[in-house]
Order: structure tokens, then C-alpha cells, then sequence
């Protein structure tokens, strides 16, 4: 028998001890902290200066929803119904409203669970893989004798978080809610905004169509459904006693959801966010608290801006609450002017079309992008900053679980020290730029639908790139760095 020690003389063995050096197995809480999208909460860091409606602004809009969310739908053949569907264009308020419907339902007492995603934000946010975690860690905080039970899920089922959203909710949700004792008349709503926002998972293993032999991508719209699904069997379930408002754009597979006749009783009558909420009023008393703040900062006249100025800038908003917040920012972070000169340059831009419904919007967004030194590299790094174009297929970011800060992804782009400042200096209003020593905050853009311009040919005009003419030439050591310093908070 081979020895284990051949060289070894003068000593014996009188004990062999057996140590098991696994790592024990932590609380599955923490393991569950750590799958969900701490962003997407509504009173989450990442969202501090998240758009919340004026005060005495959307008092229509959120007086229905949150009277639905207590009392029900007064129709009785109605009173059991769960889900209902807050919808409306681009920029029309949908998140300000989310937003402050949930510190109103914080503020009371009502039990509330939320779950926004962004397009422009961390990726956890822009994906459904933090979706079920982050509805279930919510609810155990809320009603702790959830935990238990939600903990032994998680230790029944170690590959869980792999499981598609039906197994994730059945198991993190509905099963713990039949364990425990949950009053079935008690106030409690689960908001889930900007939907239509959530972008496709990405797999790198495709799965091949069996007749052309191609790789076939999942797309958004199947991961929105499969959400939009869960949460349905989630409302019919007897065990869930929670209303749910979902809140998007009336994009295809939202509005064949929810107008599908075969399915018609089992939600609330659409809240629509159109004329009969009157937005201009909303959007007028915005621009005279925003004007009033300006004037104080500047000690500027109280009849600055005149009557048919506003009116003006009302009729150019077309009842949309992000045109009327882009001019608003634009007046106090561009530093090229006077608020009198820049307010003057704002009645100036004129769209070249009005068959457009966001021409308005469209013709601003142009005018910013043309006061920058180099527009084209302006568009060419806001297009990086979201971590798209031609090279990187599942996104520049995908390795990362949340935004990059800001200061590497210039060490990514700049040739220069200096140049971020050169290529974004003049768009402020569009984008949050963190100061120069902020190691740690990343590029935010304040509204998706300036995505949805830059990706238009039609509405860009003159300043648009495609993903495929981006010819610029990526640090890759800075590439790495930013790989790595994910990989250090992991």
C-alpha cells in the first residue's frame, strides 16, 4: 500500500479527524436580498429624484386609482376584480403617477409592493429575472410570518432563481400566502410601472428554429407577456388578496391583453390617460411652480414669462408632461444663457412637420442635440451610455448588474481627459451627468422616450446614427476595468 508520508521517520498517528471545510449554508433571505432589484422599489435611493407629481397636479388621475385600490370598482358585479390598467403616450405622467399613488399608499397604511422598471436604468430594471424576487422580499418585510415559509422554498429548491416566472411565483409567493394567515379584506396593491420598458432576458444558448437552422432571440414582448400572465393567475388565485395596477404605454401585447373578450371580467375598466383628465391644466400649474421657482433664483420679474408664453408652451406640449419638463430643465442647467435668451431659443425651434404627435417634442430634442459641439458623437456616446450598438448584440452592460458608474465609462470612451465633458457638457436636460469626481453614480437618462427618438430616422432627422454606422473604437482595458470593478461588489 502506497504510503502517504514515504520520507517521513519517528512519529505515529493516535487520531484522524475528518473536517468538512463546505461553506455553511446562510440564511436564504440574504440569498433572496441579493436577487432583487433594490432600484426598482419606489422609495429606492436609485430613484430619489424619480418624477412625482405637482403638488395639486393628476388629483383626478390618482384619486381614481387609489380609491380603486381600497374600495374597489363601485360596480358590484365589478367589486372582485384585481388588476387594472393605467395606460397613455409617451410622457403623459404614467410614472409621476405610480410614484406618488405609492407614498400616498405608504403614507396610509396600505400595504404596497412595487416594481419599476426603466429602460434607461441598473439592468435588474430593465429585465424580468428580479421581478418575482423583488415582489416576495417585499411582501415578507410586510408580513413577516411570510418569511419562514418563503425561506424553505428557497432551500427546497436551490436552482429556483432559474425557474421560469410561473414556478418563481408559485413558490416565493402563492404557496407562503396559503401557509400563513393573510386577513382577505385587507388593503394591499402590487404597482408595476413602465412595463412596456422591461426588455427581453438574454441567453447566449438561442434556442434554433427547426426550419430555417437560425438562432431565434426571445423577444421583449414574450418576457412582458409571460409578466403579465403570472400576474394574472397570481390575482385569480384565492390565496392572493392583493390588487395589482400595471401601468405602460398601449403598446400591441398590452392592449391585446387586456382588451382579450374571453378575459374581459377579470379586470377593471382601463384608466386612459387622455383628454378627460385634462393634462394641460396639470401641465399649466407645473410650468407656473417651476417658473416661480426660477424667478426666485434669479430675481427675475414676477410677470416673466407672460400669459401667452405659457399658453404657448402649453399648445407645443401637446398634453405632455416630459416636453414641458425638458424645457424646464434646459432652462436651469444650460450654461449659454440668460433663462430670458434660453426661453426666447425655446419658442424658436419650430418642428418640420406636424403629423407627428411628438413633432414638438422631436424638434427640442433636436435643437439640444445640435448645440452640442459634435452632435454626432453626442448621439454616438448616448447610444453607448445605453450600452447599445453594432459589436455587443446582448448590450455593452450585460455583465454587469447594474449601471456602471459614470467616471468608467468615460475612461471607456474618452481618448482625452476632458472629452465628456466636450461631447455632454450641453446636455443636461436630457441626461444626468455626474460631477467629474463622483466615482461612484452612473449616466441616467431622464426619459425613454428620448430613445425612442434617437432610434427613429423619421423623427431625428438630422442628427441620427444607427446602431450600425457607430464607428468608434472601445478602451478595452477600460473595458475590463469596468468587468472588474462589477465583479468586486459582487
Amino acid at each position: 500500500m502506497a504510503s502517504f508520508f514515504p520520507n517521513a521517520r519517528d512519529f505515529s498517528i493516535n487520531e484522524f479527524k475528518v473536517v468538512n471545510v463546505s461553506r455553511p449554508i446562510g440564511d436564504p433571505l440574504n440569498d433572496l436580498a441579493s436577487r432583487i432589484a433594490a432600484g426598482a422599489l419606489h422609495d429606492s435611493d436609485e430613484r430619489c429624484d424619480a418624477p412625482k407629481c405637482q403638488p395639486e397636479t393628476r388629483v383626478a388621475v390618482q384619486g381614481e386609482i387609489y380609491s380603486w385600490i381600497v374600495h374597489g370598482d363601485p360596480d358590484p358585479g365589478q367589486k372582485m376584480v384585481k388588476i387594472k390598467w393605467v395606460t397613455g403616450p409617451a410622457g403623459t405622467g404614467k410614472t409621476a403617477i405610480m410614484g406618488s399613488v405609492a407614498d400616498t399608499c405608504k403614507q396610509d397604511g396600505v400595504l404596497v409592493v412595487t416594481f419599476f422598471f426603466s429602460a434607461s436604468a441598473s439592468p435588474d430594471r430593465r429585465r424580468k429575472s428580479a421581478f418575482i424576487p423583488t415582489l416576495a422580499y417585499q411582501l415578507a418585510e410586510h408580513l413577516p410570518a411570510l418569511k419562514d415559509p418563503v425561506a424553505q422554498a428557497i432551500r427546497d429548491k436551490p436552482l429556483l432563481f432559474k425557474k421560469n416566472l410561473r414556478v418563481q411565483m408559485e413558490a416565493l409567493i402563492l404557496a407562503p400566502l396559503r401557509q400563513v394567515s393573510v386577513v382577505s379584506n385587507m388593503s394591499g396593491i402590487v404597482l408595476v410601472d413602465g412595463l412596456d420598458e422591461c426588455e427581453a432576458e438574454r441567453y447566449f444558448d438561442a434556442h434554433v428554429s427547426p426550419r430555417s437552422g437560425e438562432a431565434i432571440e426571445r423577444t421583449k414582448d414574450e418576457d412582458q407577456l409571460e409578466i403579465l400572465q403570472v400576474l394574472r393567475e397570481a390575482a385569480l388565485d384565492p390565496a392572493f388578496p392583493f390588487r395589482i395596477v400595471i401601468a405602460s404605454r398601449p403598446e400591441r401585447v398590452f392592449r391585446e391583453f387586456f382588451n382579450d373578450e374571453s378575459q374581459e371580467s377579470l379586470f377593471a375598466p382601463a384608466l386612459i390617460l387622455d383628454e378627460r383628465y385634462n393634462p394641460n391644466a396639470d401641465i399649466a400649474l407645473f410650468l407656473q411652480a417651476k417658473f416661480s421657482e426660477i424667478r426666485r433664483r434669479y430675481n427675475l420679474s414676477p410677470s416673466w414669462p407672460s400669459p401667452e408664453i405659457l399658453v404657448t408652451l402649453l399648445d407645443q406640449a401637446s398634453g405632455q408632461f416630459v416636453y414641458a419638463a425638458t424645457v424646464i430643465r434646459y432652462l436651469t442647467t444650460s450654461c449659454h444663457g440668460s433663462p430670458h435668451t434660453l426661453l426666447d431659443s425655446v419658442l424658436k425651434v419650430k418642428p418640420s412637420s406636424r403629423t407627428n404627435p411628438f413633432c414638438h417634442l422631436d424638434a427640442f430634442y433636436t435643437h439640444i442635440l445640435q448645440s452640442t459641439p459634435n452632435p454626432t458623437l453626442a448621439v454616438i456616446w448616448l447610444w453607448i451610455i445605453k450600452g447599445e450598438f453594432l459589436g455587443f448584440p446582448y448590450g455593452l452592460f450585460t455583465f454587469v448588474d447594474h449601471a456602471p458608474p459614470a467616471f468608467l465609462v468615460n475612461l471607456l470612451l474618452q481618448s482625452d481627459d476632458g472629452d465628456a465633458e466636450y461631447v455632454l457638457g450641453d446636455l443636461h436636460s436630457l441626461i444626468d451627468v455626474p460631477p467629474s469626481d463622483d466615482l461612484e453614480t452612473p449616466y441616467r437618462f431622464y426619459h425613454k422616450s428620448l430613445h425612442d427618438f434617437l432610434g427613429s430616422e423619421d423623427r431625428c432627422g438630422s442628427v441620427y446614427v444607427g446602431l450600425r454606422l457607430v464607428p468608434v473604437q472601445l478602451d478595452m482595458q477600460a473595458l475590463a476595468e469596468i468587468h472588474f470593478a462589477s465583479l468586486q461588489e459582487i
